[in-house]
């Protein structure tokens, strides 16, 4: 997201948020019959609906997890394309969890299909998807383009169609390299380096000056 943050001025380095891996067990393979996982708000920008039209059109289960947005605007969106689908088709809400049950939802899913329709900033649950080694389906919008290899740990897709191709697909993903995906661009140890040669190189010129103010200057 750095390169949309320099439009504004200014020199800009992402670096993206961590996970903490220890809360999050891989697990290697899932039964032919796991479901897919929705996991975030419940609203419209976070792709719900289009998650339950590709799991009915592939007869997926699919376990829908996170907090319902008291608004006008959300409620009208649950009542209207949510709530009329759950308890049909293997569509099951089972509300906000913590993070032993995020883990324990995770690990258990084919996938985590979370197709948004906005620039998500980060979205931490899609490395925690993967921390698990599960595959995530969503949309090459905002930062997922970062976070998600095309094929390798998931799909990014730009339509229904798309959506349901990618669950079609899922047997392909190695579910191991999601999880070195995690560990690799998105564990504590990692993000702590990138900050520690962040600062390294703004201190450095000051240092420099300081020193050896001829060769600043």
């Amino acid at each position: 997201m750095a390169v949309k943050g320099r439009q504004a001025g200014g020199v800009w380095h992402a670096i993206h948020n961590c996970v903490e891996l220890e809360k999050y067990t891989f697990q290697p393979t899932v039964a032919a019959d796991a479901p897919l996982v929705f996991l975030s708000r419940v609203e419209r920008i976070k792709g719900a609906h289009m998650a339950i039209a590709a799991a009915r059109q592939t007869h997926r289960r699919l376990l829908i997890a996170g907090n319902q947005v008291n608004t006008p605007e959300g409620e009208h969106y649950w009542d209207t394309e949510i709530a009329p689908h759950l308890g049909k088709d293997g569509i099951e809400y089972v509300g906000a969890v913590n993070d032993v049950q995020k883990n324990q939802l995770l690990g258990q899913a084919a996938a985590m299909i979370v197709p948004i329709e906005w620039d998500e900033p980060f979205g931490i649950v899609f490395a925690e998807a993967l921390s698990c080694g599960t595959p995530v389906i969503s949309s090459p919008s905002g930062s997922l383009p970062e976070i998600v290899r095309q094929g390798v740990d998931g799909y990014l897709v730009n339509h229904l169609t798309e959506a349901c191709n990618a669950i079609e697909s899922l047997p392909l993903i190695d579910r191991s390299q999601c999880r070195q995906r995690a560990e690799q661009y998105f564990s504590a140890a990692v993000i702590i380096r990138h900050y520690e040669q962040l600062y390294q190189r703004q201190i450095m010129p000051e240092v420099i000056h300081r020193e050896h103010p001829s060769i600043a200057s």
